[in-house]
């Protein structure tokens, strides 16, 4: 196991997240490594702080009683209002269901893809998991992509924003191998997955939460992108958006 590797399971080997292989693995190579194990004693004195201070808070049983007693009583519809309904959706049902279950299929669809970028992403925490081209240099990442999609992945060096590159890797997603470009904000992984679609639509980023992680998802150029992490969804929103703007500037 590497020092880059170890760092990033740090944090979940103190909050008890490891399996036993992995925690073993994390732990033969701290007892090692002076800067790892220096690393961790950090963190575990950060962890004691935040616990000591109590920074965590139980909202108490009366502000939610207090809450059900402000909110207005929910009304029953009347008999005519049900059936005046029903005769209102069957007067349109004929004409909206196929739009309607594309729209459920579609959903259903995206979804289905943002839990298997999450897993996707899990996996790649896994010891040895992370990267198969090691580098914090984009003229090496993204050459390394060569011949290995039909279309690399665009790699930009963040580095002097705040978010490291660390490397690339091939990856599988909905049966499909895409690119993933791996950068590192503070001791959290940013997994920026990138797939050719058949659409040059430009679309607008979205952030949503899957899984406790993080997706922020948008299309341009022909590419689809997915940046997973644990991140806050405000330091996210600021990756993404400084790597379209990098991705502008580039032209």
């Amino acid at each position: 196991m590497t020092c880059d590797e170890a760092e990033i399971l740090l944090q979940a080997l103190i909050d008890g997240e490891l399996d036993a292989g992995h925690a073993r693995e994390v732990e033969t190579h701290v007892a090692t490594c002076p800067k790892c194990t220096a690393l961790l004693k950090d963190y575990q004195e950060m962890s004691k702080a935040v616990a000591d201070a109590g920074a965590r808070y139980t909202a108490p049983l009366a502000l939610r009683r207090r809450i059900e007693a402000s909110l207005p009583p929910v009304q029953q519809p009347s008999r005519r209002a049900v059936l005046r309904g029903f005769a209102m959706g069957s007067a349109v049902s004929a004409i909206a269901a196929t739009g309607l279950v594309a729209i459920v299929l579609r959903n259903d669809d995206e979804m289905r893809i943002q839990s298997e970028i999450v897993s996707a992403h899990l996996r790649s925490l896994q010891a040895g998991h992370l990267t198969d081209v090691l580098s914090t240099d984009q003229h090496t990442v993204k050459p390394w992509f060569n011949g290995k999609l039909d279309v690399a992945p665009p790699v930009i060096d963040l580095t002097a924003q705040g978010f490291t590159l660390i490397g690339g890797r091939l990856d599988y997603v909905d049966a499909r191998a895409l690119g993933a470009v791996v950068y590192r904000r503070r001791s959290h992984v940013i997994n920026l997955f990138v797939a050719q679609t058949a659409s040059t639509e430009h679309r607008a980023a979205k952030i949503e939460t899957v899984q406790g992680f993080n997706i922020r998802r948008w299309s341009e150029r022909g590419l689809n992108f997915w940046a997973v992490s644990d991140l806050a969804k405000d330091e996210l929103a600021d990756f993404g958006e400084r790597f379209e703007a990098a991705m502008h500037a580039a032209g």
